[in-house]
């Protein structure tokens, strides 16, 4: 659609191309007697005053950058995270290392009783990047479900996304697995390299795939084994979820997680990490 202006309008517009451009405005006018034209000339002239005035000031006056920041908020990464999920479409780049950021904390749908700000930002560190985009989900906890493997294994029936195994000992340390895949019953080892040990006795300390085997995770009824050769487990536990053991093995290379080899859980948390 097209501007309508008012007749005033047009003379001050006029008055200004005459102003700025008299070379190409006044050519084409014609001569009228100085006594007709002298109220009009008076007119155009305060037009023109105005014009200029307004056209100076707005080139003149510096932009007031105080005023116009005070418009922003400036939000943490953190604070991000809490407030939004999921997170924006954007992609992470794929890192073969993924970077420790000190505020990538990720979101929980539920409150944790093992885990604290400091306890997630170590392992959100070494997760892939994505599952810092979704918020994780509680899908076992001993002090919500009871002590039982079987029902471990129920609660992640159906379930196609890496989960995060923690467990605090009657010694009070902290420490598990992040796993590539739900932890499930299985006549064979499986997982992928993606699988990791951790554990903060009390400094944070995490075990990646060495390459040398594939025995990342295994269960049956009776226990669930993370790593293995040589006839160790990098964590094992026993259908009643109550004792434990933790030792150094080839896939991981790692010390035992817990200051005591043969260890008495006190509680465990099973999280489900969308991907």
């Amino acid at each position: 659609m097209g501007m309508t202006y008012s007749v005033g309008e047009v003379n001050h517009l006029y008055a200004f191309f005459v102003q700025w451009s008299p070379d190409i405005y006044e050519a084409g006018r014609k001569k009228r007697c100085k006594s007709c034209n002298i109220r009009k000339d008076q007119h155009d002239s305060l037009a023109v005053d105005k014009v200029v005035t307004v056209i100076s000031k707005l080139f003149s006056s510096p932009v007031n950058t105080f005023k116009t920041a005070k418009i922003w908020k400036i939000v943490t990464v953190k604070d991000s995270k809490r407030s939004m999920s999921p997170c924006n479409s954007v992609e992470s780049e794929p890192e073969s290392e993924y970077q420790e950021t000190e505020d990538a904390l990720p979101v929980l749908k539920h409150e944790s009783q093992l885990l604290d700000d400091y306890h997630l930002q170590k392992l959100a560190a070494h997760m892939p990047p994505k599952s810092q985009c979704y918020p994780w989900q509680l899908v076992y906890s001993t002090a919500i479900h009871g002590t039982s493997l079987r029902t471990l294994y129920r609660n992640m029936a159906g379930l196609d996304s890496p989960v995060l195994l923690v467990i605090k000992d009657m010694h009070k340390k902290v420490f598990g697995a992040f796993c590539s895949d739900p932890l499930r019953v299985s006549k064979y080892f499986y997982g992928t390299g993606e699988t990791f040990l951790f554990s903060f006795s009390p400094d944070f300390q995490h075990y990646r795939w060495s390459g040398e085997n594939s025995y990342f995770v295994s269960g049956n009824w009776e226990s669930l084994q993370i790593g293995g050769g040589g006839g160790c487990f990098a964590l094992w536990l026993d259908a009643d979820l109550y004792h434990g053991a933790s030792f150094s093995c080839p896939t991981f290379h790692n010390a035992p997680l817990s200051t005591h080899e043969d260890f008495t859980v006190l509680d465990v948390e099973v999280w489900t990490v969308p991907i």
